[in-house]
């Protein structure tokens, strides 16, 4: 009989047959006693939330088995479709991410990626404050122009050079894990610099202007979002300095990448990434409303697809690297399992969004209707920064913007005062892999654990609310 239990060896799996058990005594019981459709679906919603989001803090089983559970659980309780799965599973960004990793995967086969970590480094300095500051920067200043989730692919296999350089013992030190960090942190704030630089403070302009004819413009995002960013990075900056430890008075040592001439194929590759980089800075001017071809659509993830399926097809004039620059072999070691997790975050928050879950949050603006600007920021500000750890900052934008926007012309408060913090706000969940696209990047890097990204991204979180309530209050109650 003992070989029909489960061993109960560790804490994880007392968790996950407690957690199991819970959720399904909370949907039969939900199902069984509740007549009305809408309360049914909000408690299974409830509760599919709560199972995934314990889950994937735990990781009582691997986060990307916890990400398909909207497969067996959404669709059987009515809370999601089939069609709703393949949206959620087949989003774009899963095919940025697909396309920037074959991009990566090149870098890395053809050894580009330590010539330019080499670089970095002789820019910088070997000390390791110094390689943290400067990934963090360079980073931040990259998204500025081009998408988070374009930067941080780009910038994820230099960091990931460094450390595999590092004796092994070291590789997942605080450094390291810091070093990752970077790029995502850098991305994320990095994007809250400019209208351009995430794609939700470019939804909540367009959302204005449709909805409410209220235009935001280039200039009057960059005089307060470029601010909290520099602030944010300088911030981030210190705290991975006097968190350092020991470290902070060490150097990478033995970080020599080979110096010489670049061969065809690496030249290939590099035309390739570079023209990928150049389709993300300029898609708006090769293929807008108003660029050279305004009848073809081009966005980040075809611009990524593309390069990929150049990189596939390009023949290779190394012939022991294979006939191709890149073959099928060489794409089957890309972290798979973060796209599935990327699509089940895409799934819950459908889910959560169908049974109401979400609706239910927002509705706690209509009681504070008489509360005066500063409480209804921090409200507004802490909600959207810890919402987005588990809602797409794109989905929470689209949600929350004309509600706040609806709200505001009935209270009597200036909407673009609240609809940009809670933009920025929405860039500022740092927490979970799945809270935004640099976050899940990083975490594929495999050397980052769930806990220590929690941590640190907790007082992330924190700094940014501080900064953006603060910054905000000033900016909007003094100079404007």
């Amino acid at each position: 009989m003992g070989a029909f239990f489960v061993p109960m060896k560790n804490w994880k799996s007392v968790v996950l047959v407690g957690m199991l058990i819970s959720a399904i005594i909370s949907i039969i019981w939900g199902n069984s006693t509740v007549q009305d459709q809408a309360t049914t679906n909000y408690w299974n919603a409830l509760t599919l939330g709560i199972l995934m989001v314990v889950l994937w803090l735990t990781e009582a089983i691997p986060i990307y088995i916890t990400a398909l559970i909207p497969w067996v659980l959404g669709v059987p309780l009515g809370l999601i479709d089939s069609t709703g799965l393949s949206q959620s599973y087949g989003d774009k960004m899963v095919y940025l991410f697909f396309g920037g990793f074959v991009l990566a995967t090149a870098l890395e086969k053809w050894k580009i990626h330590l010539v330019v970590a080499n670089a970095i480094i002789n820019r910088v300095g070997h000390s390791k404050p110094r390689i943290l500051i400067g990934f963090l920067f360079a980073t931040g200043f990259l998204s500025m122009w081009v998408s988070n989730t374009a930067t941080a692919l780009m910038m994820l296999p230099m960091a990931v050079a460094i450390i595999e350089l590092m004796p092994k013992a070291e590789r997942k030190s605080r450094f390291s894990i810091y070093l990752l960090l970077s790029v995502a942190y850098g991305a994320n704030i990095g994007g809250m610099a400019t209208l351009v630089g995430s794609p939700p403070n470019l939804q909540m302009a367009s959302l204005l202007e449709k909805q409410f004819e209220t235009k935001v413009g280039f200039a009057e995002w960059f005089w307060i979002g470029f601010p909290i960013s520099i602030l944010m990075l300088v911030l981030t900056a210190l705290f991975f300095y006097f968190t350092l430890g020991k470290e902070k008075y060490e150097q990478v040592e033995g970080f020599q990448a080979e110096k010489h001439t670049l061969n065809k194929d690496q030249w290939r590759i590099l035309i390739v990434f570079t023209l990928v980089v150049l389709g993300w800075i300029f898609k708006d001017i090769i293929a807008g409303n108003s660029g050279f071809f305004p009848n073809f659509k081009l966005s980040d993830e075809i611009t990524a697809i593309s390069g990929a399926i150049v990189l596939l097809l390009l023949p290779s004039h190394s012939k022991e690297h294979g006939k191709t620059l890149l073959t099928w072999n060489d794409v089957q070691s890309i972290p798979w399992g973060i796209l599935i997790m990327f699509g089940g975050g895409m799934a819950l928050a459908s889910c959560m969004e169908y049974g109401g879950v979400i609706q239910s949050i927002a509705l706690i603006f209509d009681g504070v209707g008489d509360a005066g600007y500063f409480l209804l920021l921090c409200l507004m500000v802490v909600i959207a920064v810890f919402g987005t750890e588990l809602l797409s900052n794109l989905a929470l934008v689209t949600l929350f913007v004309p509600i706040i926007a609806v709200f505001s012309a009935k209270n009597g408060f200036d909407l673009v005062s609240l609809c940009i913090p809670l933009t920025l706000a929405s860039s500022c969940g740092f927490m979970m892999p799945v809270g935004t696209p640099p976050n899940a990047i990083a975490y594929s890097s495999g050397y980052i654990s769930m806990p220590r990204m929690l941590k640190n991204g907790l007082i992330i979180n924190i700094i940014g609310i501080l900064v953006i309530i603060g910054f905000s209050t000033l900016y909007y109650g003094v100079f404007k």
